[in-house]
């Protein structure tokens, strides 16, 4: 069962009512769980009668909804508990189609994502958005998509594939799969009042839809006010406690995550454990998450487990995952709980602290066993206008990469893009650099090398040079990416131009991926065909490919924990404080382009 082929209750509800009562037997009966009721934190020794994919009885003894036909599960005294929701989250983001996604999360326990596929938007535009959707809903689980709302992210500051326009954000809205606006990241815009986003808020609140927001500045005053009443509805940027209580302080769901890069978990969840805030307006998402993380790590269990080692109440934790995510989005009747007429979506565990997952129900099937998955997850064909999108201009070369400088200086101040282990800002640094043949050079300081942004929409040939600090690399090495938040056009970083050029050019050649060269030889290999952000390989096999990526990036010097994440948002130029786009550099602190060059 999909939620294409999932009946409404309204239209099963005679059937579930007569199962309930005793008249006609349910599909499926869980006898002697212990069911963990997130509506009033109680474990309750009771049995599960399922039919049509939703619950029909909850209560102390099923035994009058066995029939001849009826499939009999014995929990023996295990956890019954809600299948897990991802609040907030990127499917591109663990380089997997939504069937290769879902196919990874499922033997976790994950029976419910709300996803933003505002990546594939800034590449293929509504067309890409549709084609995401359209794959979700054939998946065996719920995998609602946020229509995204700012593709640019930036207006001014970057160039994008495609445009999403108000227009778009209304014509989505009717989707069956569409259950809201994606994060609003343009947080300046919304609080200078720019029509454009306020009309796309607009659309989406008259359709009685969520508006998920993403507000990335520590400046809590009056901005960060005006942008609470522009509508976003939660948040999932905060990094610290004041983060946290500020957002639920305004109706907001503080949204804490916990992503292959981004910890910041431990530092919000004390708004509950320690301050004593409502647990009600807190929420648990993963935001972005690698395949590797996914295969050997686990997703929304991975979460769950953070916050209980952060402190948190097993039970609180578990509505922070369930309840709350279905009561924000408006589905606290359709899902979120194991209660009559709710989606069929259960945990079958032995301890709940822990949280092993044995058992995965969703839409009334076992969906995984042990951790195998026992279902198919159905792919949509994606066409070639979706697997042809880098698109260069020409063969790129070393000197594409020289970062010019006044020839009459021996050295210059510079700007310099600062990475942060585990978080998403950045810090604007600045390097006294030497001069040498009319160009930076970066030899001179040990932790600063170059990166660049190249026009892969377009094939402009355009190539955008500056400086990054903090990963350590040494040698002759360059990796590239086409995965680039948000505008997804490629980034380079390296200590070489000449394997800078050989890496972008491979990436050109197989459409799309993650690559190292170091000493002019290519060192590692993730192909992302689909839109240069995806594979429709397993996600073991991209986990694969990925984990040798790391391998080459540890040998090329790089020890900080899930770099390459680090390496695709530096075109970020929503999140403070400097970033790099094909405009040039961005100072996200005032949102404007600067100069790489500080004046003499």
């Amino acid at each position: 069962m999909s939620p294409e082929t999932l009946p409404s209750w309204p239209d099963v509800a005679a059937d579930l009512i007569a199962i309930a009562a005793g008249r006609a037997s349910a599909h499926t009966v869980i006898r002697h769980a212990r069911v963990a009721n997130v509506h009033t934190r109680e474990i309750l020794d009771w049995d599960i009668a399922i039919a049509h994919g939703r619950f029909a009885y909850v209560g102390p003894d099923a035994s009058h909804c066995i029939g001849p036909a009826t499939e009999v599960i014995d929990a023996h005294r295990r956890f019954a508990v809600p299948g897990l929701c991802d609040a907030h989250m990127h499917v591109e983001s663990g380089m997997l189609t939504p069937a290769e996604f879902t196919a990874a999360v499922l033997p976790h326990g994950t029976t419910t994502m709300f996803a933003d596929p505002h990546e594939i938007a800034n590449v293929l535009g509504l067309a890409g958005v549709r084609l995401m959707h359209d794959e979700a809903r054939m998946q065996p689980c719920s995998l609602f998509m946020q229509m995204p709302s700012c593709a640019p992210s930036a207006p001014g500051l970057e160039t994008t594939g495609f445009e999403i326009t108000p227009d778009d954000v209304a014509e989505a809205m009717a989707w069956p799969g569409i259950i809201g606006l994606g994060e609003m990241m343009n947080f300046p815009g919304v609080v200078g009042g720019d029509p454009k986003m306020l009309a796309e808020m607009a659309a989406t609140a008259r359709a009685g839809k969520t508006i998920g927001g993403h507000y990335a500045s520590p400046d809590l005053g009056p901005a960060f006010h005006a942008y609470a009443a522009g509508g976003p509805a939660d948040d999932h940027e905060g990094t610290q406690e004041a983060d946290a209580i500020a957002r639920t302080r305004q109706g907001m769901r503080a949204m804490l995550r916990l992503g292959s890069a981004w910890y910041d978990v431990e530092s919000q969840i004390t708004a509950v454990t320690e301050k004593g805030l409502d647990p009600r307006g807190f929420i648990l998402c993963t935001d972005d998450c690698m395949a590797g993380t996914l295969v050997n790590d686990g997703h929304m269990n991975r979460v769950y487990r953070h916050a209980v080692e952060c402190g948190c109440d097993p039970f609180v934790a578990l509505q922070m995952c369930t309840i709350n995510t279905a009561t924000h989005f408006g589905l606290e009747r359709e899902l979120g709980s194991i209660a009559p007429g709710r989606r069929a979506d259960l945990i079958l565990t032995p301890d709940l602290r822990t949280l092993p997952v044995e058992q995965v129900i969703a839409l009334g099937r076992t969906v995984a066993l042990h951790g195998d998955l026992k279902v198919d997850c159905p792919h949509l064909v994606w066409p070639d206008s979706a697997r042809n999108t880098v698109r260069l201009g020409k063969a790129l070369v070393a000197s594409d990469f020289s970062i010019p400088a006044p020839e009459d200086l021996a050295e210059v101040t510079t700007r310099v893009i600062g990475v942060v282990e585990n978080q998403a800002p950045t810090k604007a640094l600045t390097r006294i650099l030497p001069v040498r043949d009319g160009r930076i050079a970066t030899d001179a300081h040990p932790d600063t090398c170059q990166i660049a942004l190249v026009e892969r929409h377009r094939a402009t040939g355009g190539v955008t040079n500056a400086l990054v600090s903090g990963f350590g690399y040494h040698g002759a090495m360059a990796l590239a990416s086409t995965v680039a938040h948000d505008s997804h056009h490629m980034i380079v970083v390296g200590t070489c131009r000449h394997n800078m050029a050989a890496a972008a050019n491979r990436l050109a050649e197989v459409g799309g991926g993650v690559t190292l060269y170091a000493d002019g030889a290519e060192q590692a290999l993730v192909e992302l065909p689909i839109a240069g952000l995806m594979s429709d390989s397993p996600a073991g096999e991209v986990a694969a490919k990925a984990e040798a990526l790391m391998a080459a990036m540890r040998a090329a010097g790089c020890t900080l924990n899930n770099a390459y994440m680090q390496h695709s948002l530096l075109a970020l130029v929503v999140i403070p404080e400097l970033r790099i786009s094909d405009l040039g550099l961005v100072d996200v602190t005032k949102f404007e382009l600067t100069d790489l060059m500080e004046p003499a």
